[in-house]
């Protein structure tokens, strides 16, 4: 069960309404959200890493994406940390493929924590593994969710 807002939405929150908003159309080819240095950190799941600045970001993005058919990703709710951070917990599902071959069927319950400053996001981490990233930023897994 989702929380009732207690306040207006922030600045930074609409901003990361709007990217995933994006990205649950399966439109992935705006970032002008992002900051020329973003870091981009995947935690956990079959390819974990880290990339610098928007180039590297975009290329872990392109690789990603380019190993599934029919990627998705859904927000279920989002947690406004401090004034700099944002979590998105997720649901990913996609269909891998090597080739024309469809190898394997992706389900993760996920979250994307987003790290904001002066209206771009300077840090961006992935999480496959949702209770590790709210165990991460000090919250109790929501159970139900």
């Amino acid at each position: 069960m989702r929380d009732e807002p207690t306040r207006m939405s922030s600045a930074n929150l609409d901003l990361v309404r709007s990217i995933n908003a994006a990205w649950e159309r399966g439109d992935w080819s705006s970032a002008q959200w992002a900051d020329p240095d973003i870091d981009f950190v995947v935690v956990d799941g079959p390819t974990p890493g880290s990339w610098k600045g928007l180039a590297g970001t975009a290329h872990a993005f392109r690789d990603w994406l380019s190993a599934w058919d029919e990627y998705r990703v859904e927000t279920d709710d989002y947690r406004e940390l401090d004034d700099e951070r944002v979590l998105a917990l997720t649901r990913s599902t996609a269909h891998g493929k090597a080739g024309a071959l469809v190898v394997g069927q992706l389900r993760a319950r996920g979250a994307v924590l987003y790290h904001l400053s002066g209206g771009k996001v300077t840090r961006l981490v992935y999480y496959w593994d949702r209770e590790r990233a709210l165990a991460d930023v000090g919250l109790a897994p929501n159970t139900g969710s």
